[in-house]
Formats: structure tokens, C-alpha cells, sequence
């Protein structure tokens, strides 16, 4: 017991240890990065510019198809962001926008700052938990959960998201079924659509 204890007690100080190492790290974005993140930049070419993200500020001009804007601040446009495992994006929604069905390799919390949006995810039961999310509402989607949001305001709706990782990724499905290298007739056999529903799709997102 004691020996379990004494071991414990090791694990946890080596493990604060690792984390305290450095203060900061802020991504070197000429060097290649690794799986762990970028190597860091030295410290004495950092200014306090280096630790603001202004990306954020002012309007969005809206012309998609989905009608929404995202404005990213991960790791690649955030390089400060590198190795403290979170990072944010702003969602703008025109009338009737939509963010499609997508996930993260990360969870996401969301807070509704303009409007009012439908707000879900869908569990591996394939039960769907949405809701109305009016402002300063807050909603949580779990790692590697799909999930979607949709404009049902009458006005255009703003919203932010902060997610566990520097790097979370977006894989949208529909992008993965249909705007990738995967072959009309492969497509058809793994979604029992049409060949005419896939090439369909496949035209919409340019891959026919």
C-alpha cells in the first residue's frame, strides 16, 4: 500500500513537473509541426501582439450557400494557442444559415451572443439532444459527437465556441461523403442513395 502510495505521489509531481516546464509555447509556424503541436517560438522575439487574436472584431458579410461565416482561431491563426489545448471560433448566421452536421476530435462549448438558434448533437444511439438557445444560453457538444446549428430567428444570429484542443479539426459528413476522392459507386453502396442522388451531390460540391 505504501509502496502504491509512494508511486502515486511520484506519477503526480513528474506530471506537474512536465506541465510547468515552460510557460507558454507559441507556435512556430515555419517548422513543421508534430503530433504534439509546433515547436516553440523563442521567447525573446514575442511581443504582447503575439498573445491577441483580433480576428474576431466587427461584422461578416454572408454569401454561401449555407448562409454562415466562420471565423477561426486555432492554432493556425492563433499560434499562441500552441500546446494550452483550447481554441475558439466565431459563427455567423444569416437568415436561415446553418452550420451542416460536422464534428471535432475535441467537445465545444457554445454561448449564443445575437438571435436564436437550434442547437444540437446526435449520441452513437443515434438519439438527437437540440434545443433553442436564445442569447447568453450556453450548450455543450461532446467529443467526436455530430452536431449541427441552425438560424430559426428572425434576425441574423452570432455565436462563439471554445473547444479542448489547439487543433480540433472540422470534418463536415456531407463534405466527407461527397466533396472528397470517394468514388460515385463506393458513395452509393455505404449510403444506399441513387447514383443520380450521388452525382447529384457529388456536382453540388464540385467533385463530379
Amino acid at each position: 500500500m505504501n509502496n502504491l502510495l509512494l508511486f502515486s505521489t511520484f506519477f503526480l509531481l513528474v506530471s506537474i513537473s512536465h506541465a510547468i516546464e515552460v510557460d507558454f509555447c507559441v507556435a512556430d509556424r515555419n517548422l513543421p509541426r508534430g503530433p504534439e503541436g509546433y515547436a516553440c517560438r523563442d521567447p525573446a522575439t514575442l511581443t504582447t501582439d503575439d498573445f491577441v487574436y483580433t480576428g474576431f472584431r466587427g461584422g461578416r458579410t454572408i454569401t454561401n450557400v449555407p448562409r454562415n461565416n466562420v471565423t477561426l482561431a486555432f492554432v493556425d491563426q492563433f499560434p499562441a494557442l500552441n500546446g494550452l489545448g483550447i481554441s475558439m471560433a466565431r459563427l455567423d448566421f444569416g437568415i436561415g444559415g446553418v452550420i451542416p452536421v460536422h464534428s471535432h476530435r475535441t467537445s465545444e462549448v457554445l454561448i449564443v451572443s445575437r438571435g436564436s438558434i437550434i442547437a444540437g448533437f446526435i449520441d452513437t444511439n443515434n438519439t438527437a439532444y437540440y434545443r433553442r438557445l436564445e442569447v447568453g444560453d450556453v450548450m455543450i457538444f461532446p467529443q467526436a459527437m455530430l452536431h449541427f446549428q441552425v438560424n430559426v430567428g428572425a434576425t441574423p444570429a452570432t455565436a462563439f465556441v471554445s473547444l479542448n484542443g489547439a487543433n480540433p479539426a472540422i470534418q463536415f459528413t456531407m463534405n466527407s461523403l461527397f466533396g472528397g476522392n470517394l468514388p460515385a459507386d463506393v458513395a452509393q453502396q455505404i449510403t444506399l442513395l441513387s447514383n443520380a442522388e450521388i452525382m447529384r451531390m457529388k456536382r453540388a460540391f464540385g467533385t463530379a
